[in-house]
C-alpha cells in the first residue's frame, strides 16, 4: 500500500526526484571519502563503549622500533610521528590499572603487567592475555613490580619472585622463589649481563649463572657481600649499561668492576626517582622534598651529558629513555614529555583524575563532580573540583585555574539552574557553589543561611541538591542543626529542621516528585525523609513531614540504609538500598489516609522469582528516554524494563569494557543515549537505545549516514517522538522494517524482516505517531 509522503505517494515518485536521489547518493559517497572527522562522528555508534580515563599521571616510557608507549595509571598511549593512540580495556586489554610495561626486540610484543598481576601482550592491535600469576592459587604479593624481557622470554619481577613468561606460547614457563631458604621475597628488577644474572631484591643483590642451573633453587642464588663492596639492605633496581652492572640502593648508584662494586652516583641533595638504561646512556630521574625535579643523562663513565630541567613539565619524573636521540619523560603530574631541539608534551583528553561524585547532562555537556566522603561520611580533601565534558574534550574547573576556590573542597551533589542554566555544586566542607559565565559564587556563613555541622564548626557540608517546579534550589545541609534548607529564585534562603531523631542530622541526595514535595536520603541507616513545604515556603503551618523506613506501616523499604533516589517518567519514586530497590507508586498520597507504602518489584530469572536487587546495594538509579532503569550496584551496572521486571543488560569488568564493578555513579545524555559510568576507578560510556522524546517528528537525525560499507553496527534514528512507529521503506514504497522507538530513538541493524542484508541506496524513514499522521522523517543511504 502508498504511505503518504506530504503531497507525494512513495508509489508515484516522479522522475526528477529519483535522478535528485541519485545525485544524493554521490554527494553523500563524495563527502563520506573526503570529509575529515567531526566531532558528531567522535560519538560511538549505539552498543559500543568510550573510555575518559586521566591520561596525565604517566607512570614509565618504553620505546620500540617505530613509536613509543607511555603507561599511566589505567591505561596505555603510544606516540608516532605525533600520532596518538590510546589502549585501553575499551580497545581490548583486559584490565584497569597498569603497572609496569616492557618490549620485546626478539617477538616485537609489548608486554602490559597489571597491578592484579595480570599480563597482556600487545602486538600491533592484536592482544594475547597470559592470566596464569593473576589465576594462581599461591598466597602472597604477586603484585609486578617491574618486567626484562629478553630472547622471547618475559622475566617479571613480583613480591613472591620472578616468573618467567613465555612470548611466544603465551604461557608462564617457570617461578624463581630465591629468597632466603626459598622463601617468597620482593624483586624490585632484574638484568643479565654476560654470563649472569642480577635480581635486585628486597634482601639485597642477588647473583646466578644465566645457564647450567636450576634458577628455581634458591641455592644458586648468591648474595653480592658487604666484602664485595654493596652493604646489606634492599637494592631498588638493577640496570644493565653497555655491559656493566649498575645497582641503585637508597639514592646511590653503584657499578660492578668485577668482582667488585663501587660507587658511580650519588647526588646527597637529589633523591632518586628510578634509573634506566637506553641508548648507551644511564637515565636518572630525580625529586627534591620541596617538588624540584630533573633529569640527568649520564654516560657510562658517570659523566653527566645534559640535565633537564622545566618546571611544570617535569614535576614528578617517574621514568625517562631515549628515542631518536630525543629524551622522552613520564611525568606523575605532566604526562609525557618530548626533549629534543623543542619541547613537546603528550597527554590525550581526558578527566584530570577519577571522580564519584554526581554526574549530570544539560545540552550535551556533561558535569562531573570530582569528590566524594567515605563510608563515615568524612570528607577526603578532594581539590579537583568540577570536570567538564563538552564536544568531545574534557576540562576542570579547580583550585588550580580558580583561586577563589581555595576554601572549597569535595564537591559532590550537582544541579542545573532552570532559569539561567547555571551550575550549582555542593562542596562537602566548603558550601555552596554557583558557576556562571561571568564567576564563581561561594555561599557560607555570610551570605546564606547554611550552617556549620555540630561538632565541627568550619565545616559548611552540602551534601545534596535539587530544584523544584517553582525554581527553588532545595539544599542538604549535612550535619547542621537545620539540615534542609531552600534558595528561593529571588535569593533568599530558608532553613528547616526535619523533626525526626536521626544519627548526626545525616541528609543527603535530595529529589523533588510531581507534587512538589522533597525527599531526601539519610545516610548511616537512617531511611528517607519527606518533606510537604505546603503552598507557601514561607508559612510554617501547612508544613508536613513523612519519615520512611523498613517494615510495613513505616514505608516498606527493604533497608533502612538508603543509597540513591530517582523519579521516573510515571512520577514514581525508585529508591536504592543496601538490599535492592523500592518503588513509590503513588507519592501524590503520601500524606493521604491511606498513605502509600514501597512496591518491592519482584524479577524472574530462569525458573526463580525474588526481588528486584535483593542484598545487593544499589548506589545510583538513571531514568532514560524509555524510562527504563539503569542501576549502578558494587558488582556492576544494569539496565532493566521499565517496571523492574525484566533484565536487558547486565555488564560487569568481565564481561564488558566496564572499567571496574564498583560502579558509584551514572548519567545519561537524553540527546544521545549515552549512558556515563562513573567507577571507583575512572568513568567510561556506553551507547545505548534511547533518548528523550520530542512532541514532534522534526529534525529527525539518522547516525551513521551514510551507512559506510562494512558497516555491521546499529543505525540509530533519533529525534522521533517517544513510541513513535518507524518504518523504513525502499523508493517505491515497499516496506523494508519496522520498529517502535525507545524514547525518542529507533535502531535497525541494516536488514530486512527476513534477516537479511539490505541492498545498496536510499532507503526512506517513516514516522507515524498517535497523535499525528505518518510522514517522511528522513532518508538513509547505505553503501556497499
Amino acid at each position: 500500500m502508498p504511505y503518504n509522503i506530504g503531497k507525494q505517494t512513495a508509489t508515484g515518485i516522479p522522475g526528477r526526484l529519483i535522478t535528485a536521489l541519485t545525485r544524493l547518493i554521490l554527494l553523500y559517497l563524495l563527502f563520506y571519502h573526503t570529509q575529515p572527522a567531526t566531532a558528531q562522528s567522535q560519538l560511538q555508534p549505539i552498543g559500543q563503549w568510550r573510555e575518559h580515563l586521566p591520561y596525565q599521571n604517566t607512570l614509565q616510557v618504553v620505546a620500540t622500533n617505530n613509536k613509543v608507549f607511555a603507561a599511566t595509571q589505567y591505561a596505555l598511549f603510544s606516540v608516532e610521528a605525533d600520532e596518538i593512540r590510546r589502549y585501553s580495556k575499551v580497545t581490548g586489554l583486559n584490565e584497569v590499572g597498569v603497572q609496569a610495561i616492557a618490549w620485546d626486540e626478539t617477538t616485537q610484543q609489548m608486554v602490559i603487567g597489571y597491578a592484579n598481576s595480570n599480563l597482556d601482550i600487545l602486538k600491533d592491535r592484536t592482544i594475547r592475555n597470559i592470566g596464569d600469576i593473576k589465576r594462581s592459587s599461591i598466597n602472597g604479593d604477586k603484585t609486578i613490580y617491574y618486567i626484562y624481557c629478553r630472547n622471547g622470554l618475559a622475566y617479571i619481577s613480583t613480591g613472591l619472585g620472578i616468573v618467567v613468561a613465555d612470548l611466544l606460547r603465551y604461557q608462564v614457563n617457570d617461578t624463581w622463589r630465591i629468597g632466603n631458604n626459598g622463601s617468597q621475597v620482593k624483586i624490585n628488577g632484574i638484568t643479565a649481563a654476560g654470563q649472569s644474572w642480577y635480581a635486585a631484591t628486597e634482601e639485597g643483590l642477588k647473583v646466578a649463572p644465566v645457564s647450567g642451573s636450576n634458577l628455581s633453587n634458591f641455592q644458586n642464588w648468591n648474595l653480592v657481600s658487604a666484602a664485595q663492596g654493596l652493604t646489606p639492605g634492599v637494592v631498588r633496581s638493577v640496570m644493565t649499561l653497555q655491559n656493566q652492572v649498575l645497582a641503585l640502593k637508597n639514592d646511590s648508584i653503584f657499578i660492578n668492576n668485577g668482582n667488585s662494586w663501587s660507587l658511580f652516583y650519588n647526588d646527597p641533595n637529589w633523591p632518586i626517582v628510578s634509573i634506566n638504561t637506553s641508548n648507551n646512556k644511564l637515565l636518572v630521574t630525580q625529586r627534591m622534598a620541596s617538588g624540584n625535579s630533573r633529569v640527568i643523562v649520564m654516560n657510562n663513565t658517570g659523566v653527566i651529558e645534559r640535565t633537564l630541567a622545566q618546571p611544570g613539565v617535569i614535576s614528578f619524573p617517574r621514568w625517562a629513555t631515549i628515542y631518536n636521540n630525543d629524551v622522552w619523560v613520564a611525568d606523575f603530574f605532566g604526562g609525557l614529555s618530548r626533549f629534543g631541539s623543542t619541547v613537546e608534551r603528550y597527554i590525550p583528553n581526558g578527566p584530570p583524575a577519577p571522580a564519584t561524585g554526581e554526574m549530570v547532562v544539560h545540552k550535551n555537556t556533561l558535569y562531573v563532580a570530582a569528590g566524594s566522603v567515605n563510608d563515615a561520611w568524612n570528607y577526603q580533601y578532594n581539590r579537583n573540583g568540577i570536570y567538564t565534558f563538552s564536544n568531545g574534550e574534557w576540562s576542570a574547573t579547580n583550585i588550580f585555574n580558580s583561586p577563589s576556590l581555595d576554601t572549597v573542597l569535595d564537591f559532590i551533589p550537582l544541579a542545573i539552574d532552570p532559569s539561567n542554566e547555571t551550575l550549582w555544586a555542593g562542596s562537602y566542607g566548603g558550601g555552596l557553589v554557583n558557576f556562571t559565565g561571568s564567576g564563581i559564587s561561594i555561599f557560607k556563613q555570610n551570605n546564606s543561611s547554611l550552617q556549620p555541622a555540630i561538632g565541627d564548626l568550619s565545616s559548611y557540608r552540602v551534601s545534596g541538591l535539587t530544584f523544584d517546579a517553582q525554581g527553588n534550589l532545595w539544599i542538604a545541609n549535612y550535619g547542621a542543626p537545620q539540615n534542609l534548607q531552600v534558595r528561593k529564585p529571588d535569593g533568599s534562603f530558608r532553613a528547616f529542621s526535619v523533626p525526626f531523631f536521626h544519627t548526626e542530622n545525616a541528609i543527603s541526595q535530595l529529589e523533588t516528585d510531581d507534587a512538589n514535595q522533597v525527599w531526601a536520603v539519610s545516610p548511616k541507616g537512617n531511611g528517607v525523609f519527606v518533606y510537604d513545604p505546603g503552598q507557601n515556603i514561607d508559612q510554617l503551618n501547612d508544613d508536613r513531614w513523612k519519615y520512611l523506613r523498613s517494615g510495613s506501616g513505616n514505608g516498606n523499604l527493604p533497608s533502612n540504609e538508603v543509597f540513591s533516589l530517582a523519579k521516573d517518567r510515571n512520577g514514581f519514586i525508585w529508591i536504592g538500598t543496601a538490599r535492592g530497590i523500592a518503588v513509590i507508586q503513588c507519592p501524590d498520597q503520601l500524606f493521604s489516609a491511606q498513605g502509600c507504602e514501597a512496591v518491592l518489584p519482584v524479577i524472574q530469572q530462569d525458573r526463580f522469582a525474588g526481588f528486584l536487587f535483593q542484598d545487593e546495594e544499589v548506589r545510583t538509579i538513571a531514568v532514560d528516554g524509555a524510562n527504563r532503569k539503569w542501576v549502578g550496584t558494587r558488582n556492576g551496572a544494569w539496565l532493566i524494563s521499565p517496571d523492574g521486571d525484566k533484565i536487558i543488560y547486565r555488564f560487569t569488568q568481565d564481561n564488558s569494557p566496564l572499567l571496574s564493578n564498583d560502579v558509584r555513579r551514572i548519567a545519561i545524555d537524553p540527546q544521545t543515549s549515552e549512558v556515563f559510568i562513573s567507577t571507583f576507578i575512572g568513568i567510561c560510556s556506553f551507547r545505548s537505545t534511547a533518548t528523550e522524546g520530542t512532541a514532534t517528528n522534526k529534525d529527525v537525525l539518522v547516525f551513521p549516514n551514510p551507512v559506510p560499507p562494512g558497516y555491521n553496527g546499529t543505525i540509530a534514528i533519533r529525534g522521533v517522538s517517544n513510541g513513535a512507529l518507524v518504518k523504513i521503506a525502499e523508493l517505491n514504497g515497499r516496506l523494508v522494517y519496522q520498529v517502535r522507538a525507545l524514547g525518542g530513538q529507533a535502531t535497525w541493524d541494516g536488514r530486512n524482516y527476513k534477516g537479511e542484508k539490505v541492498a545498496s541506496g536510499v532507503y526512506l524513514v517513516l514516522v507515524k505517531d498517535d497523535a499525528s499522521p505518518e510522514r517522511l522523517a528522513t532518508k538513509i543511504v547505505l553503501v556497499k
